[in-house]
């Protein structure tokens, strides 16, 4: 315990000025005050942490009609302060200060805390309860900032500031809870942001945030629930930005970002969303996970993706061309689809849904022939075969007129080589008169007939070799057919 005595005249400006609340500034006004030459300032603007803990504790209680607050400018703040567990009934401001060691607030109880401009190795806010805000605005710290199931009241403000732990978890705030919002705003961060299963009621917004974990996840927020998600207005992130089952009611972002990584640059998988901006100022470095994700509308640009996206599961109420009066076209929604790795059913469906939905019935069906045309891809030589003869002549049934342009152009031919030559009757006198149109015709039709195929025959010869390609071909093109409806009708 500290006697008024003991206080050196810094910390007996502080002890004055806290039952009041009155602010007790240091500064000079002059270039020295910048905190990073904290660690040269002298015994006149030196406080020793405990004396900061004391009061803080209750040691100088303010009179009735005041409210005491501890508000501390341009100071340099030696020993360790260390609140932790502690119930403090009032709020904290720093401002341009220097702290020798970490501030540990570990499980205490607390009002705001505020630390403008200021530099200090780290803070430690896990499990700590905040009536308040917590305002790190414009400082730099040199270590971890921890919030692990902190619940804090206000918001949770990091802009223009500087956190740096390489190589590990910069922000380490697993199961926080907010009820307002958390704001990083133009704020560097080198390490990674752990949000996992936070809960952020007021959003999470990172506009113009620079991430550096480059050999890791630059920001981890699995399973947060969210209700807005900005990563945008030049954010950048070198890691991998991880949202695998998040739930963000509102908007999720990334307009403008920049997202660089080895392996995925992002994770969306199992992630709900209201509404998906995807237009990042450049394509990512790494892939794009979205299986199994959802989003009520996605508004995107056919360059913004990456060359890897992963797309199985994904569903969308529906697709938005951001920046762009006309439309992303049929073949550039099916391009990005392809871009999914291998062959996956779940997205060409999707998106024939989607076109459906607005009432483009062609579109879907050309999506759905690109989807069939991609799985002939992945098989057998005799389904492939199978697969093209069914493309050439109706589209796999998506494109039934091309049978009737095979039909007519069938007929035309057959039509202009049989009548060139003459045939022979198989009873003379007693058949119909040989009519070359109607004998190309019921060699094309399999079943049934028209009286002529069986009435005349030719001679051994390119006729006689023309006619029964003729019936084959008749006989493909039924099947063709067949298969083509039967397959439309089970998929409509």
């Amino acid at each position: 315990m500290h006697t008024y005595e003991e206080l050196t005249p810094a910390e007996r400006q502080l002890w004055d000025g806290y039952p009041t609340g009155h602010p007790v500034d240091f500064r000079t006004g002059r270039p020295e005050d910048d905190p990073g030459n904290g660690d040269s300032w002298g015994g006149e603007r030196t406080v020793r942490a405990s004396v900061v803990s004391a009061l803080l504790l209750g040691r100088n209680p303010g009179q009735p009609g005041s409210v005491p607050a501890l508000r501390l400018a341009g100071a340099r703040i030696s020993g360790v302060l260390d609140l932790s567990g502690a119930e403090i009934v009032h709020g904290m401001w720093f401002e341009e200060c220097w702290f020798e060691q970490g501030v540990g607030l570990y499980g205490a109880a607390t009002r705001t805390v505020e630390i403008k401009g200021s530099r200090l190795p780290g803070l430690d806010l896990t499990m700590a309860r905040v009536e308040g805000s917590v305002v790190l605005r414009r400082t730099v710290i040199n270590g971890r900032l921890k919030l692990l199931n902190a619940r804090v009241g206000g918001e949770l403000t990091l802009s223009d500031a500087v956190i740096s732990s390489p190589g590990d978890w910069a922000v380490f705030a697993g199961g926080l809870v907010m009820e307002g919002g958390l704001f990083c705003r133009r704020t560097a961060v080198d390490g990674g942001i752990r949000l996992l299963g936070a809960q952020l009621p007021g959003g999470l917004h990172m506009e113009r945030a620079r991430l550096r974990h480059a050999e890791g996840v630059a920001l981890l927020a699995d399973h947060a629930v969210v209700s807005s998600l900005a990563l945008s207005e030049g954010f950048s992130a070198e890691g991998t930005i991880s949202l695998r089952g998040a739930q963000i009611a509102d908007q999720l972002t990334f307009d403008g970002a920049v997202l660089r990584a080895r392996g995925a640059a992002l994770d969306c998988s199992r992630m709900q969303a209201g509404v998906l901006v995807f237009t990042p100022g450049e394509p990512p470095s790494g892939l794009v996970d979205l299986q199994d994700a959802r989003a009520a509308a996605v508004h995107d640009r056919a360059d913004a993706w990456p060359d890897t996206v992963r797309l199985q599961g994904f569903t969308y109420g529906s697709l938005h061309e951001s920046g762009d009066v006309h439309a992303a076209s049929v073949e550039q929604r099916v391009a990005w689809i392809r871009r999914h790795p291998g062959y996956a059913a779940q997205p060409y469906e999707q998106l024939a849904v989607w076109y459906r939905q607005i009432g483009h019935d062609d579109d879907a069906r050309r999506v759905l022939l690109a989807k069939q045309r991609h799985r002939r891809k992945a098989l057998g030589l005799p389904a492939r075969l199978w697969g093209h003869l069914l493309d050439w002549t109706v589209g796999y049934g998506y494109r039934p007129w091309r049978a009737g342009v095979w039909l007519a152009a069938l007929i035309l031919f057959g039509t202009a080589v049989f009548g060139a030559h003459s045939p022979r009757s198989t009873d003379p006198g007693q058949v119909p008169p040989f009519n070359a149109f109607v004998y190309t015709l019921d060699l094309l039709i399999p079943i049934g007939g028209l009286g002529q195929r069986t009435s005349w025959y030719w001679q051994a010869g390119a006729t006689a070799w023309l006619a029964y390609a003729l019936m084959a071909a008749g006989w493909i093109l039924t099947t063709a057919v067949l298969a083509g409806i039967t397959r439309t009708l089970n998929r409509n």
